[in-house]
């Protein structure tokens, strides 16, 4: 019987560890045999929210895994135990297989087991993930990634789309369907996180762009160029493109886009408008457009946001 271990030291959050315990520790009918052994490891009991949890084992068995399962961190900014890290390399060395769910991914950042590798972890706290472990190869936008040895999850519902994703692999589809439809989910779900990263919002308000953004914004519906920017900034298109890349990260025609992508969320979730009425209030010109940028920045068609984030009635 293959053992799935889930280690239990440091401050770790209850939703990502409880939905392992639950996936793991009970066999659909269709699994036959093989189940897994589902086992908590750690110094001694802890506690995680409003619960108390008592280890199976000590940290020491977590280097004889068959699968190792990191919960999510509490705080990102307290390094993980020393211990904890130094289990979770050792079972990787001894031939473990270790997954992360949302921010467990700094332990095996910690750990060395990211470099090289591709990553993800929750959205909000990519950025800080990739400066941290600058040999990770994070990727923000999905909701799991597989490298073989070493896998991790975005944030809350992706840690059981990671599981559902090694039951899979371990048991086939007809088993991973059977859990999924205990859970009430889907078995897959379509797209990546970025379907679910919040509009973004200058942090402060008192930045050189800050009545340029604001000017922008209100006329997304419109054509607008760099040169048209500039030109409101009263300086040149070259000085622009520096400051936006010093300020927000990106060109003045890539922060646009997504602007108007971004509000193009809002009238799908918001309003009973057609994907034609929607690509010429976001400055999108036409539905195709609309359609081809929505669906690479988004990662899912305008229809199929829709569908998913829909508003019970129209604002």
């Amino acid at each position: 019987m293959p053992t799935v271990v889930l280690p239990t030291a440091g401050d770790l959050l209850h939703f990502e560890l409880g939905v392992a315990y639950e996936i793991f520790g009970n066999p659909p009918r269709e699994a036959t045999e093989g189940w897994y052994d589902v086992l908590l490891c750690g110094p001694g009991p802890v506690r995680i929210g409003p619960f108390t949890v008592e280890p199976d084992h000590g940290l020491d068995r977590v280097a004889t895994a068959d699968t190792v399962i990191v919960p999510a961190c509490a705080d990102v900014d307290v390094p993980p135990p020393p211990e904890l890290v130094e289990a979770v390399r050792a079972a990787h060395e001894a031939g473990a297989r270790v997954a992360s769910l949302c921010t467990g991914a700094f332990v095996l950042g910690a750990a060395g087991l990211l470099d090289g590798r591709r990553a993800t972890t929750h959205w909000a706290h990519a950025a800080e993930l990739a400066a941290r472990h600058p040999l990770a190869v994070v990727d923000p936008d999905v909701l799991y990634t597989d490298n073989g040895s070493v896998l991790t999850a975005a944030g809350k519902a992706a840690a059981v789309d990671l599981c559902l994703h090694l039951i899979h692999l371990d048991h086939g589809a007809a088993v991973a369907n059977s859990v999924a439809r205990r859970l009430v989910m889907s078995p897959h779900r379509s797209g990546g996180q970025a379907q679910f990263v919040g509009t973004p919002v200058q942090a402060r308000g008192d930045h050189r762009l800050a009545d340029l953004l604001a000017w922008a914004q209100q006329r997304l519906d419109r054509p607008l160029t760099v040169t048209d920017m500039a030109r409101e900034a009263h300086t040149s298109p070259r000085h622009l493109g520096r400051q936006f890349r010093a300020v927000v990260g990106q060109t003045p025609m890539q922060w646009l886009l997504t602007q108007r992508v971004r509000r193009a969320q809002e009238l799908l979730e918001a309003t009973d408008e057609s994907i034609e009425t929607v690509a010429l209030a976001t400055g999108m010109g036409t539905a195709t457009t609309l359609r081809r940028q929505f669906k690479r920045i988004v990662g899912i068609p305008p229809a199929a946001y829709r569908n998913s984030f829909r508003s019970a009635g129209p604002a």
